[in-house]
């Protein structure tokens, strides 16, 4: 098998990091824990509150359910 150059091999991974994003909000949510998980492990710590901000923001589903158990539910009498 052929060595991949080290600018393809970031392109590929570029790609397929593209398409991840594009797709997250489609994911079962424990693939997207796994896959979130393994980000945070192949950078670093640090990245953890970014990437979750960025993740909530390009995809309203994931964002829209956050929202939705901050909210406190009304009792059934109105109040």
């Amino acid at each position: 098998m052929d060595v991949i150059a080290h600018e393809t091999s970031e392109q590929l991974s570029r790609a397929l990091g593209d398409a991840v994003v594009r797709i997250w909000g489609r994911l079962p949510p424990d693939l997207q824990n796994r896959l979130f998980k393994e980000a945070v492990t192949s950078q670093d710590e640090k990245i953890r509150p970014c990437l979750a901000i960025y993740l909530h923001k390009k995809h309203p589903r994931t964002c829209a359910a956050v929202k939705a158990r901050a909210m406190l539910e009304p009792d059934s009498l109105g109040g």
